[in-house]
């Protein structure tokens, strides 16, 4: 008889997400939610509507990181279901190359709100995941962490977009940094179809130096300086400050569906394009501590009217 899942981090696993800024769980997911979740993934898929739509397209940064989507269709998506399309998924006269299910970059940003089957990943009654995401808050320290933003990223086959070197507390900032992400593997990834890879350890180094921000009158977004808390608060953060980020020193992350991938928001990760013929669709959550932490308003995110979600119940 197979083992129960264990609720959160063990004592090993908080050691290593702390040493190395990230920390991969296998079977995190049992097969039945995978296969639900690639299912409701397929239903939003299918309602997408292109005649209303403003044809967003996801810019993942550009080769210098700073070209950022920021549109009013973008920037009201926080607690809404909104579909973002691959970059080179359109021709010169900027009409559809693929099939709309081919097409879409990502949805977001309210799934954990608005869709039962990821939202239930949330329920803190569930005994069947392994890494359950209240479990996992409370063993790294969280004392009030809410959930801000979700979504399906498709890295569609032969046009996935490469995504550059970023730390996420560049787009989800809290003073001092907060962000964690929880990254699930809905499909196998790989080196072929685009994995994640990683800076071990970066975290403690890599400021928060820039941040996307909205414009003045909400015109869009921009990569802009801060004055605030460049790391979070700890002895171990700081240290080697000036390290480089030789790209040799990257590590891939290749994972099985139903991994769960936890991120620091400081850490440097980034991944490869997609050309092969296999698609690489992940669903991902975002956590950041709501108490003692100021969440900034020039973030491109904004809570909506109830605030951003409590995890713990």
């Amino acid at each position: 008889m197979a083992a129960d899942p264990v609720p959160g981090l063990t004592p090993a696993q908080v050691a290593d997400f702390h040493r190395d800024g990230y920390l991969i769980i296998p079977d995190a997911l049992p097969a039945a939610t995978v296969s639900g979740l690639l299912a409701e993934t397929d239903r939003l898929l299918e309602s997408l509507n292109l005649v209303d739509h403003p044809m967003t397209k996801f810019s993942t940064g550009g080769e210098d990181g700073t070209d950022h989507v920021g549109d009013d269709y973008f920037l009201t998506s926080g607690d809404k279901i909104r579909f973002f399309f691959e970059e080179d998924a359109f021709d010169a006269a900027g009409a559809l190359t693929k099939p709309k299910e081919r097409a879409v970059n990502k949805i977001g940003h309210y799934l954990h709100a608005l869709s039962p089957p990821f939202a239930s990943l949330l329920d803190s009654t569930r005994t069947d995941l392994r890494g359950q995401p209240a479990a996992v808050a409370r063993d790294l320290g969280f004392r009030d962490p809410r959930c801000l933003q979700s979504m399906v990223i498709c890295k569609q086959p032969e046009i996935g977009g490469a995504v550059p070197p970023h730390q996420d507390s560049t787009f989800l900032y809290t003073d001092p940094p907060s962000a964690v992400g929880f990254w699930y593997a809905l499909e196998d990834a790989t080196l072929e179809n685009g994995c994640l890879s990683f800076l071990p350890g970066s975290h403690k180094w890599a400021p928060i130096g820039k941040r996307l921000v909205r414009k003045p009158g909400d015109a869009g977004t921009e990569i802009a300086d801060h004055p605030g808390s460049v790391f979070p608060p700890g002895p171990e953060y700081a240290a080697d400050a000036n390290k480089g980020q030789g790209d040799e020193e990257y590590v891939p992350g290749e994972v099985k569906a139903g991994s769960l991938v936890l991120i620091h928001g400081n850490l440097l990760h980034k991944s490869e394009k997609n050309l092969s013929q296999k698609g690489r669709i992940i669903y991902t959550f975002h956590v950041i501590e709501g108490e003692g932490r100021e969440y900034d308003k020039r973030n491109w995110l904004q809570p909506p009217a109830e605030g951003f979600t409590k995890i713990y119940a």
